[in-house]
């Protein structure tokens, strides 16, 4: 069982598909959430319960903003002292090809799927006792070659970006780790061409586009202490 609670996490891109997701599972484990995102809809998880409510913070927070993620730290550090857990779940697509990408979009991709996430560990990993957990959530475009060479290429970096955060913040009992999800059903990928799609399916080794419910239990295992050694 995945108990976490008395565990304060943070997960971004907690609006909306994967990070609402993860927003109301860590809710039902008993952890406090700092749910964080450029902006809320009015019926974001309206059904979580007093309970639960209590126990969850909406912030605003644009991820590639380092101001924005100091004042975070800094509220947080104030109210909880230390923090136990991350998600790194924000981030966006462009399916620009490689001779029709513009710069200023290959930029804001880079900014949301890979400073964002290295601005969060960066930031909040100050406030983390041995023990804590990060989840990077990358794609499976991470492992190979897709189309889309602003997101393919963003998160080939956040592939890096775990691996050198493992290593660095390994020695002080931090667990850092990267879930490669294929192609998941979410408000983002809705808009997705049907080509695109299938062209995504072929790539993966379930004959099936994944859910939201595939991926979350995946998340509160890495946070939780039975992936103690899992990094």
């Amino acid at each position: 069982m995945n108990d976490l609670r008395d565990k304060v996490v943070v997960v971004t891109g907690a609006a909306r598909g994967q990070g609402a997701g993860e927003v109301a599972a860590l809710l039902d484990a008993g952890a406090c959430v700092v749910a964080c995102d450029r902006a809320w809809p009015a019926d974001h998880l309206t059904g979580v319960g007093v309970h639960a409510e209590k126990h969850l913070l909406r912030r605003e927070l644009d991820v590639a903003d380092p101001a924005a993620w100091s004042a975070l730290a800094v509220e947080l550090a104030g109210q909880f002292g230390t923090i136990h857990g991350l998600v790194n779940n924000a981030g966006i697509a462009l399916r620009s090809r490689l001779g029709e990408v513009e710069i200023e979009a290959w930029n804001r991709v880079f900014a949301v799927n890979a400073t964002g996430p290295m601005l969060g560990i960066q930031t909040l990993s100050t406030l983390m006792p041995p023990g804590s957990s990060i989840v990077n959530v990358g794609s499976l475009a991470a492992v190979t070659a897709h189309a889309a060479i602003a997101y393919t290429s963003s998160k080939w970096a956040l592939r890096g970006l775990s691996r050198v955060a493992s290593m660095q913040l390994g020695e002080r009992g931090i667990r850092v780790n990267l879930v490669n999800p294929g192609f998941i059903e979410t408000p983002m990928t809705a808009a997705a061409p049907e080509i695109f799609r299938q062209a995504n399916l072929k790539n993966s080794a379930m004959p099936r586009a994944g859910t939201v419910g595939d991926i979350v239990p995946v998340v509160l295992f890495l946070l939780s202490a039975q992936s103690a050694f899992i990094t």
